[in-house]
């Protein structure tokens, strides 16, 4: 395959917009100032009327017929990425389309680094920065529901949220600023009450997004769930129900899971990735004792924890130990297996601390009740609708501009440090246009678009 140059501004850049391997069809994307001279060259034909399929012959990078399919163009600004783009649709072969590449490129274009559309895009205003994002979550959405999600992001609905609650923030910011510039009047403007009334109800709106925001997270990257426990206490057996496989060896042999096993699922729509550990017992075993090592420090990286224990026995002295070194910041849930043994009943049970369901693992009993807590615990009903997809960088700069804002309502209430206030509102509002890009670092956005496909 043709290899990337080091990018260039300006230029016209080409890539396979289909997945690689054989398929039905498969596009080569073009876009910049000589997308319409390339495609002219690979043709040999005159270019179809803007926005409308014709029928043409593509030609490899001696002239011989190489394919034959549709061609289309979309002229600057009114295209994906606000250049001259253009499409051929020919048929999936990927000789043919590695060919068809290596003409384009010795027609002048160069292969287009992963996400360079989408940044084009973003860089010529057509999307913002969550937007953007919103395209590679859509290609990966693991459930119709975050595929759902994902489209309402790439619709604008977490961006216009946002720029709302940014121009509201401005507005207050002048308001301020112009009262201190007036401070010489008899008005006193900063303790007017209809503007500590609208701070306030920024503030409310800014936890509901930051909320809305958490759920979009949990949809689009999923949790993390960790199973642990001492040994045969079933974590095995509920991972394999779970998975609905034998992802996982069942023994009565305690210590028969020595590393860890890690299984990407989808539960009603919500992606999670469950990991298997080493039962935690105190052992001489090398093996045995590195794959504990392993699954506390799996433990550590988790967002909850499935603590197990063996109904018929109870809580035993050293399953006390362990959740107590477990910690009270790591979210976890006590899961008491073998009901059906034990005579125990199947359910939450009342006061528990940490939160305890009587489940039986193996015949599938307390397994929906431990699904439908899960979405709980990610802020999300299986009746709701999908609000938008949101990443880790989102929700982090969501709670930086609540903090902000905050401190600013703090300093407004003693008005000798109004200036203060005015400032933390600048921030604030500068920590909402890192999510839409307004306020972005470079390197970051290079990070960004570099997890996307080529020919995105």
């Amino acid at each position: 395959m043709v290899t990337a140059p080091p990018p260039a501004a300006g230029d016209t850049i080409v890539a396979v917009a289909t997945a690689a391997g054989r398929g039905g069809v498969g596009i080569l994307r073009l876009s910049g100032a000589m997308a319409f001279a390339v495609a002219h060259a690979l043709t040999g034909a005159p270019l179809p009327a803007l926005r409308q399929a014709a029928l043409r012959t593509f030609h490899d990078a001696d002239g011989a017929a190489l394919d034959q399919g549709l061609l289309l163009c979309f002229r600057a600004p009114a295209s994906f990425t606000g250049e001259d783009v253009v499409e051929l649709q020919g048929h999936g072969s990927a000789a043919a389309l590695d060919a068809l590449l290596r003409a384009a490129c010795v027609h002048g274009a160069r292969v287009a680094r992963p996400g360079e559309f989408s940044e084009r895009a973003f860089v010529n205003g057509k999307l913002d920065l969550a937007q953007a994002e919103a395209i590679i979550d859509l290609v990966d959405a693991g459930s119709a529901r975050a595929a759902k999600a994902a489209f309402q992001s790439l619709e604008g609905r977490f961006s216009t949220r946002i720029t709302a609650l940014a121009e509201a923030l401005v507005a207050a910011r002048v308001f301020i600023e112009g009262a201190l510039d007036f401070s010489d009047q008899d008005v006193d403007w900063l303790a007017d009450a209809d503007l500590h009334a609208r701070l306030a109800a920024l503030d409310e709106d800014l936890q509901h997004l930051s909320a809305d925001a958490q759920r979009g997270r949990a949809l689009q990257q999923g949790l993390t769930v960790v199973l642990s426990g001492a040994p045969n206490v079933g974590k095995s057996t509920l991972l394999n129900q779970l998975a609905g496989v034998d992802a996982a060896i069942v023994t009565d042999v305690p210590g028969t899971t020595r590393d860890l096993l890690r299984e990407h699922l989808t539960l009603d729509g919500l992606p999670v990735t469950l990991i298997d550990t080493a039962g935690l017992r105190d052992t001489e075993d090398a093996i045995e004792a590195e794959g504990i090592r392993r699954a506390w420090a799996a433990i550590e990286q988790a967002d909850l924890v499935w603590f197990l224990v063996d109904d018929r026995q109870g809580m035993s002295a050293d399953d006390a130990a362990l959740l107590t070194r477990l910690g009270p910041d790591r979210p976890c849930w006590r899961l008491a297996n073998k009901v059906d043994l034990s005579g125990g009943v199947v359910g939450w049970r009342p006061g528990g601390d940490p939160p305890t369901l009587g489940l039986a693992a193996k015949a599938g009993q307390g397994v929906a009740d431990l699904v439908a807590a899960l979405h709980r615990h990610a802020g999300l009903n299986a009746s709701d609708e999908p609000l938008f997809t949101a990443r880790t960088r989102h929700v982090d700069a969501l709670r930086r501009a609540a903090a902000h804002l905050r401190l600013a309502r703090t300093q407004l209430a003693d008005q000798a440090f109004a200036e203060l206030a005015a400032e933390e509102l600048r921030l604030a509002h500068d920590a909402l246009g890192e999510i839409t890009g307004r306020f972005t670092q470079e390197d970051l956005l290079g990070r960004i678009f570099a997890g996307f496909c080529i020919g995105k």
